[in-house]
């Protein structure tokens, strides 16, 4: 794997927003075009591969804990416990997921974690990173790109469509208010009217409950029977509304069991079913336990968004983001350092692979790079190549 300099189109930013991606620019910085990272047969294949097992292994770990009932030491509610155990045994149908890989081509990908409920950055690796690539000419032309993100999320909503009725729709709901989390759900909403579904996009916020049917609907009051959500289940099960999700009738997508595979304490009960795994970093909910693997670990609260609330202790050092996240406690993960390429101005720059898994299957990545340890919100997306 290595990283490329390209030469940027002179109106990339007009080609960008064209296809609807507005925020390429978000804090001045975001879309890089500059450069691209190359990976080959053998490099993607192994990522593939990796990440079609780590989901297995999360779903593993999820029958484990509905087996066991084993919620509290994962700050899991009643309220919560009990929809993630309905959802999960109905086999609920689950959309997308992404995993964050510590990998450099040579070296076996490691996991960070699982971004399995409210993952972003779909847009730019489905759609942005593929118009980029066929614009491309000159030592690039011809080149592929592991992408069929877009198509394999066709496949998923058209499935998912055979069990709607032929009345019923699809609803959408983000926060408006983020301009990403908008132009992400409604990309999947776009993918979904091109599987054949009748949608609607509202803000999260608009969404009633009719109390006399006991239902959810919407501004017009139309009763919710689908629902995609960009919004966090740990968010909606300590919301008011959140008591009346169970009795709804309402279909989530994601289900209700994201809210588990995405809380990171779950790392730790995949080292204790896994433990060793070549995938995996030794992680617990007691930092002593780490002392075995050496002094460097990362504090992770159990949910945390886009790299907040992380602390990150490495050689010696400490690195801490900021946020609000770790009322319900932290997970310890051995420190694994990024592998780091150097940009076209000369700066040191720590990348990750974001790996996505759509349905069961994987289904291809996104590239981030920071010019800190820590991927953050602000962290920069540079797309790649298969040569």
């Amino acid at each position: 794997m290595k990283r490329i300099a390209v030469t940027p189109r002179p109106d990339w930013q007009a080609e960008m927003e064209k296809i609807g991606f507005d925020y390429h620019s978000i804090d001045g910085n975001y879309w890089q075009e500059d450069a691209c990272y190359v990976l080959d047969e053998a490099q993607v294949d192994e990522l593939e591969r990796v990440t079609e097992e780590l989901h297995q292994m999360y779903l593993q770990a999820a029958a484990h804990v509905v087996k066991t009932g084993d919620y509290a030491r994962l700050a899991i509610g009643d309220v919560a416990a009990g929809l993630i155990e309905s959802s999960f045994r109905a086999q609920s149908p689950s959309l997308y997921g992404r995993f964050d890989l510590c990998y450099d081509g040579k070296s076996a990908p490691k996991l960070y974690e699982y971004n399995a409920d409210t993952p972003t950055s779909l847009f730019e690796a489905s759609v942005a990173q593929w118009y980029w690539l066929q614009a491309q000419g000159g030592a690039l032309a011809g080149a592929d790109q592991f992408n069929s993100i877009h198509e394999r999320l066709l496949v998923e909503f058209r499935a998912l469509a055979q069990g709607f009725g032929a009345d019923d729709k699809l609803h959408f709901a983000a926060v408006t208010a983020s301009t990403e989390d908008t132009i992400t759900t409604q990309y999947l909403q776009d993918v979904a009217i091109q599987a054949g579904l009748t949608t609607r996009f509202l803000d999260v916020g608009a969404i009633g409950y009719h109390a006399p049917n006991q239902r959810f609907v919407d501004e017009q009051g139309e009763m919710i029977k689908h629902l995609f959500k960009l919004y966090p289940w740990e968010w909606l099960v300590t919301e008011s509304f959140g008591q009346y999700i169970a009795g709804s009738g309402t279909q989530f997508i994601e289900p209700a069991y994201k809210l588990l595979l995405s809380n990171k304490a779950i790392l730790a009960v995949l080292w204790e079913l896994f433990p060793n795994h070549p995938n995996l970093l030794p992680a617990y909910l007691e930092p002593e336990k780490l002392a075995q693997f050496g002094a460097d670990y990362v504090q992770k609260p159990f949910y945390s968004r886009e790299g907040a609330s992380i602390t990150l202790h490495a050689q010696g050092q400490t690195e801490q983001t900021g946020g609000d996240y770790g009322k319900e406690g932290f997970v310890y993960q051995k420190a694994q350092a990024l592998p780091v390429f150097t940009n076209n101005q000369g700066q040191v720059m720590h990348t990750l692979i974001g790996s996505w898994i759509v349905g069961h299957g994987s289904a291809g990545i996104g590239v981030r790079e920071d010019f800190t340890a820590i991927t953050k919100d602000t962290s920069l997306f540079v797309p790649h190549v298969l040569l």
